[in-house]
């Protein structure tokens, strides 16, 4: 895992580099599930609200406009981390959802991670916790966006597939740090498309 990250947003299996195995992989799958930030109903279940004949709505204030974009970039961020921490629990992101909101260098450090946790018959039980907020948007022919977290991994393990025994990792290393996520909107979707943990702690 990586602290979980830029100790390298990757995860090192190797005895001398434990530390940033161990941050990489947890960034990469702290995901969202115990800090209650996926679990959110999709824009598919919410009801249109309703008007009469002959009212008629009115344009978007650019404040409402504005926290709408930001709501949008925290779903896209929170459902990458929820499908990463999926495909962390069976070091696969086969049938997971890794892809819909991930690309570019988040996407490649990801399949690096999960190739290096099945090589070593590695896996993760329980989630992290996250606490994302937008930190900007770029309007801009492909509008992009930066998110700040403060990631926790308490819950979040690295185990032995076979005998599901605690994977040893550093005392050292951090159990809650800063990560932060560039995101780029393609047409309507937001997608994940680099994720950087900080050596400092939150």
């Amino acid at each position: 895992m990586t602290a979980t990250y830029p100790r390298s947003s990757r995860i090192r299996i190797a005895p001398t580099r434990t530390r940033t195995y161990a941050s990489a992989l947890l960034l990469a799958g702290s995901l969202v599930a115990l800090a209650g930030c996926s679990d959110s109903g999709s824009d598919a279940d919410a009801s249109p609200p309703q008007t009469s004949p002959t009212e008629t709505a009115g344009p978007a204030s650019p404040s409402s406009t504005a926290e709408a974009e930001d709501a949008a970039v925290i779903a896209a961020y929170t459902s990458s981390w929820d499908a990463k921490t999926e495909a962390y629990q069976k070091a696969s992101s086969v049938g997971t959802d890794v892809k819909k909101y991930t690309t570019f260098k988040a996407l490649a450090d990801i399949e690096r991670n999960l190739s290096a946790m099945k090589k070593a018959g590695q896996v993760t039980t329980g989630r992290p916790v996250i606490h994302p907020k937008v930190v900007n948007v770029t309007r801009s022919e492909i509008p992009k966006a930066t998110v700040a977290d403060c990631v926790d991994t308490t819950n979040w393990t690295l185990i032995d597939k076979a005998t599901k025994k605690k994977v040893r990792l550093p005392s050292e290393r951090l159990i809650k740090y800063v990560s932060t996520a560039s995101l780029e909107k393609w047409g309507t979707k937001w997608m994940v498309t680099e994720l950087t943990a900080q050596d400092q702690a939150c």
